[in-house]
């Protein structure tokens, strides 16, 4: 049995939050902002989708099922086979103030299970800095392809003018 480790980190993206939900909500777009993600693909049931993790020359596969999905609020997931793994993003919407545009809190945990075969060989410190400065690097990636698409803009109304 190898050891859990559990990182979380946060951004701020100047969006509305339906509009952050919107593209995280794309799973098999992850690859795109997610460096150690090489690819998602999402299977018949759209709460399961199957993962390939590619970094520092080892490769992961396992499949994940949402577990709980409250649009625009939270997602959590655990895996289903493969690589022990378990987390949640949460969207925390930030009202408009003082002539600044709506922006959305993310904040993303993820835990996984060290395997046992490579539990001796890392020290879970050195380790844990690593996956969580990537971790970190990865939502402010999400961060960027987010402005970069709506611009901090507010998305207009549904039938509005």
């Amino acid at each position: 049995m190898g050891r859990w480790l559990e990182h979380s980190v946060t951004t701020e993206i100047q969006a509305p939050v339906e509009q952050v939900w919107q593209v995280w909500s794309d799973l098999e777009s992850m690859p795109q902002w997610m460096r150690w993600i090489e690819s998602v693909t999402t299977l018949n049931d759209p709460d399961l989708t199957d993962w390939t993790l590619a970094a520092q020359g080892f490769r992961f596969h396992w499949k994940a099922r949402i577990t709980q999905r409250v649009e625009a609020q939270q997602l959590h997931w655990e895996s289903v086979g493969g690589l022990p793994t378990k987390g949640a993003v949460r969207f925390y919407p930030q009202p408009a103030s003082s002539g600044q545009p709506a922006s959305t809190a993310v904040k993303l945990s993820v835990s996984y299970e060290l395997p046992g075969v490579l539990a001796p060989l890392m020290e879970p410190s050195i380790l844990g800095g690593i996956v969580t400065k990537e971790l970190q690097a990865n939502l402010d990636r999400f961060r960027d392809l987010v402005e970069s698409r709506y611009g901090g803009r507010a998305a207009p109304a549904a039938g509005g003018l």
